[in-house]
């Protein structure tokens, strides 16, 4: 027997059929003029389902996963802002994006229907050009939208990929990539940076997939043979991430080939030197260090956090960029709340 209920099968179903065919709309209206009036408009390019009150609107959502909804404002009983504020509140539909096509057309209504959340507002009478264009405008920011998400997915599951093969806990990662992030903060970095390297960071050492356990798992010290081995993981990184055009991949991709380089020269693979070597690169070898340095690992104890920062600041010039070292120090304060609250679980 299905562990669905009828209804969550039905959205199921409903989201497949779409993922195979047009975008599913919701037109909302309780006049039967206006929504024929929608669908005329619409029916050649989307698959259309229908609702005449809010309570009805609601369970269709609920049913059909629609990709975008357009309710009408002025309707008995339930208003479309009403709608609005419980499709906010459900989490099965809270992410679909609503657009009003309505008679208010004061800048007021407008102004309070994008402030509930709705990403658009047409006014009626209707003019089917502009509706087509602002329909097919919003389901393609919902598309590029579930895109990005389901590369910063594809990201984390690839670096929590190398942590089942290493001796590392999935914690590191994330310690180590908000880390970065507060570096590349207090670095003076734009938003999208520091949310880029926030993303990218946990991809760093991907490339461990591809060293065989004989030598990623060794208890005991590494011979020169198996260190060989070992500093390959950054380049197989960079191949696994591939050379996509997208800015966060790209990241990622400069990151896991980068990470072991050293700011005087002698890092590897490249041995790249100072500005040479990126700057999500540089940004992460400080947070990836810290949190190997104060966790405890099968080979060493934790280290005490002032001893960790003594050598961040002796190899600051040698293996570290400076300003990166400096950066961290500042936000000191709030790496210690991370480490504290993503801190790993006892065996």
């Amino acid at each position: 027997m299905s562990d669905l209920s009828a209804p969550h099968r039905a959205a199921a179903v409903a989201a497949a059929q779409d993922d195979d065919g047009a975008p599913r709309l919701l037109l909302v209206d309780d006049e039967p003029q206006n929504l024929q009036l929608l669908k005329r408009v619409l029916e050649a390019d989307y698959r259309l389902s229908f609702a005449r009150s809010g309570p009805e609107a609601l369970q269709r959502a609920r049913e059909v996963a629609p990709r975008l909804i357009l309710p009408d404002v002025m309707m008995p009983g339930m208003s479309g802002h009403d709608v609005l504020r419980a499709l906010k509140a459900d989490a099965a539909t809270a992410s679909i994006p609503v657009l009003f096509c309505t008679a208010l057309g004061q800048e007021e209504d407008e102004s309070f229907g994008l402030t509930l959340g709705a990403v658009d507002y047409i006014t009626k009478p209707i003019s089917p050009p502009v509706l087509r264009a602002r329909v097919r405008t919003h389901l393609a920011l919902v598309q590029r939208q579930e895109l990005e998400r389901t590369r910063l997915e594809v990201i984390r599951r690839l670096g929590r990929a190398a942590e089942f093969k290493d001796n590392e806990t999935g914690r590191h990662v994330i310690r180590m990539s908000h880390y970065s992030r507060l570096i590349a903060e207090a670095l003076g970095a734009s938003a999208a940076f520091c949310d880029r390297i926030l993303a990218a960071a946990p991809m760093h050492d991907v490339g461990k997939i591809g060293i065989p356990d004989a030598v990623l798992l060794k208890p005991g010290k590494l011979d020169d043979a198996e260190w060989a081995i070992m500093r390959e993981h950054p380049r197989i990184g960079a191949e696994i991430i591939g050379d996509d055009p997208s800015p966060l991949l790209q990241a990622a991709r400069r990151i896991a080939l980068e990470h072991h380089e050293k700011w005087d020269g002698s890092g590897y693979p490249q041995g790249l030197r100072g500005e040479a070597i990126s700057v999500e690169a540089r940004i992460v070898a400080v947070g990836d260090v810290f949190d190997a340095l104060t966790s405890v690992r099968p080979y060493k104890p934790a280290w005490p956090i002032e001893r960790a920062l003594d050598f961040l600041r002796e190899q600051s010039g040698r293996h570290f960029w400076p300003d990166a070292v400096t950066a961290f120090e500042s936000r000191l304060e709030e790496a210690l709340a991370i480490r504290d609250r993503w801190r790993d679980e006892s065996p």
